[in-house]
C-alpha cells in the first residue's frame, strides 16, 4: 500500500476557544501553500520554500491583502518531520473564526480535510511508526494518570514492538529452513534442528502466554483499575464512595435498600485510576428490584480487581464477618485483592475495636462520616494496585486487539509443538508455524489489510 501524497490539513487542537490553536498541514504542496499565504505585516512574501526545517518563523496570514491573523509557522521537512513528510504547522490565536478562516484558504490552494488519525496512519506507512507504535499514540492521548502514560509511553518508544520483532525474526529464521525441506523433499533431508526448533517454540509460547495474560492489568491502568465497594445494607458504601471521590454522587439514607443499582465514577491515586464501583447491600430480600440489584453487585465483584468489603464495625462479630468474607471469596479471582475496612469507628464509646478479630488480616477501622482514616484506605489501594501490575522493563500488553494476535499465536505454536512431539511432515509445520508468524506480523502491521488500518485509525482524533 502507497501512501498518499495528497495535502491534507486539520486543527491539531481541541475543538473550542482557547489562547492558541495549531493548524497541521502534511504532503507534497504543504510548505509552497503556507508559503503563498504567509508574509510580513505588508504581506510581503518570506519564501517559506528556502528556509531550512525544524524553524519557527513570525508573520501574517493573509488573503488579497487583508491580514486574517499573526501567527507562528513551524516547518519540518521531508524526511524530518512526524510523518516523514513536509509538514507546517501555522500556531494562530485560538477564535474558531481564524480557524476556519485559515482552512478555508488553505482548501483554495488545493489542501483537504484530513481523517481521523491520517497524519499518524501516513507516519505509519511511510515506515515512521509501525503498527503498535501508532496505536500507542492514541493511547498517549486518552492517557488519565502516570501508569496508564507509562504504558503508552513504553509501547509509542517501541519496546513492546521490539519485542515482537524478535520472537518473529527467531521464528522466521527456521520457517525458512522448514521451507527449504520442502523443496528437497524427494532427497528426505531436514535442514531444521527439531529439537532447536522445540525449544525455540516453547520459548516464543511461554512469552506470548505470559504477554497475553500482562492484558487483564493493562486493560485495567488503561481503563481504571475496577474497586467494587461492597457489603451489607447500611453498612455506609454510599457515603465512602462520596467520600472517595469528593462530591456527592451516591444517595445516602439510613433506609436499608437505598441502592439498588451500580453507581460508577473514576479518580486517580498514586498514578492509578481506580474506577470505583459503589453497589447494591448484599443481603436476602423479597423486593425484585433490589434482588436485582444484588445479582449485578456479585457481577461486579467477579469483574473486579479490588473488592473493598464493608462492614459495621458496631454491629458485626468477628465470626460474622468470616462468614460474610468466605462467601465473597467464592465469586473472587485468584489475583483480586480483598480489603476487609471496619466502619462506623466513630461510634465506638472506647477500648480495641478488633478485639476477636485479630486471626482476619489487614482490616482497616475507618469513619465514612466523620472522614477519619479514609487517607489510610487510600494508600492500601495504591499498594494493592501496585503490587499486582508490572515494573521495571515488564512489557504490558494494554491493547485487546494484541492480546487476541498473541493468544492466536500461542495456539498456533501449541500445535506446532504437539506437531513435533508427533513427528509431523515439515509441510503441515510449515502451515501452523506461518500462522503463528501472520499473528505475530498483525501485531506490528508488518501483516495487515485496508480493513484493519481503517478500524484503528477511524478512533483517532482529527489532527492525529
Amino acid at each position: 500500500m502507497k501512501p498518499s501524497q495528497e495535502l491534507i490539513m486539520a486543527p491539531a487542537t481541541a475543538p473550542g476557544q482557547g489562547a492558541i490553536a495549531v493548524i497541521r498541514l502534511s504532503g507534497e504542496g504543504a510548505i509552497a501553500a503556507t508559503d503563498s499565504i504567509f508574509g510580513d505585516k505588508q504581506c510581503n512574501g518570506k519564501d517559506l520554500t528556502s528556509k531550512k526545517g525544524q524553524t519557527l518563523h513570525f508573520g501574517v496570514i493573509h488573503e488579497n491583502g487583508k491580514i486574517i491573523d499573526e501567527v507562528l509557522v513551524s516547518i519540518f521537512k521531508a524526511p524530518h518531520s512526524y510523518t516523514s513528510e513536509d509538514v507546517v504547522e501555522i500556531s494562530c490565536h485560538g477564535s474558531s473564526y481564524i480557524q476556519q478562516q485559515i482552512l478555508s484558504i488553505l482548501m483554495h490552494k488545493g489542501a483537504r480535510m484530513a481523517r481521523p488519525g491520517e497524519f499518524t496512519m501516513r507516519a505509519f506507512m511511510n515506515g515512521k511508526l509501525d503498527l503498535s507504535q501508532a496505536e500507542a499514540v492514541a493511547d498517549l492521548i486518552a492517557s488519565t494518570s502516570e501508569a496508564s502514560h507509562q504504558i503508552a509511553m513504553q509501547q509509542m518508544r517501541g519496546g513492546f514492538s521490539s519485542h515482537i520483532h524478535q520472537l518473529r525474526h527467531k521464528l522466521i529464521q527456521f520457517a525458512a529452513l522448514i521451507e527449504l525441506e520442502l523443496d528437497f523433499s524427494e532427497e528426505d533431508v531436514e535442514f531444521a534442528d527439531r529439537s532447536a526448533l522445540k525449544q525455540l517454540v516453547m520459548e516464543i509460547m511461554t512469552e506470548a502466554k505470559k504477554l497475553s495474560a500482562s492484558f487483564e492489568a493493562g486493560n485495567a491502568i488503561r481503563n481504571g483499575i475496577p474497586v467494587t465497594i461492597a457489603g451489607k445494607p447500611n453498612a455506609g458504601k454510599s457515603t465512602l464512595l462520596n467520600v472517595l471521590l469528593e462530591e456527592e454522587r451516591a444517595i445516602v439514607s439510613p433506609i436499608p435498600g437505598t441502592t439498588r443499582d451500580t453507581i460508577e465514577d473514576v479518580i486517580t491515586l498514586g498514578g492509578f485510576s481506580f474506577r470505583f464501583i459503589d453497589t447494591a447491600g448484599l443481603r436476602d430480600t423479597v423486593d425484585e428490584i433490589e434482588a436485582e440489584g444484588v445479582i449485578r453487585t456479585r457481577s461486579k465483584i467477579k469483574q473486579s480487581s479490588i473488592v473493598i468489603y464493608l462492614f459495621d464495625i458496631q454491629n458485626t462479630s468477628a465470626k460474622d464477618l468470616r462468614e460474610e468474607l468466605d462467601f465473597i471469596q467464592k465469586d473472587l479471582e485468584a489475583k483480586t485483592w480483598l480489603l476487609p475496612v471496619a466502619n462506623k469507628s466513630d461510634l465506638n464509646a472506647g477500648g480495641n475495636l478488633l478485639e476477636g478479630f485479630e486471626d482476619i488480616k489487614d482490616i482497616l477501622c475507618i469513619s465514612a462520616k466523620q472522614k477519619t482514616h479514609t487517607e489510610q484506605l487510600k494508600d492500601a489501594l495504591v499498594k494493592a494496585a501496585a503490587s499486582g501490575m508490572f515494573h521495571g522493563d515488564d512489557v504490558i500488553v494494554s491493547n485487546a486487539r494484541h492480546a487476541e494476535a498473541l493468544t492466536q499465536t500461542y495456539l498456533s505454536l501449541d500445535t506446532v509443538y504437539k506437531g513435533l512431539e508427533n513427528g509431523l511432515s515439515g509441510d503441515l509445520l510449515s502451515v501452523h508455524i506461518r500462522a503463528a508468524l501472520h499473528h505475530l506480523g498483525e501485531i506490528t502491521g508488518e501483516i495487515t489489510t485496508d480493513d484493519l488500518l481503517d478500524k484503528i485509525f477511524r478512533d483517532f482524533c482529527i489532527g492525529k
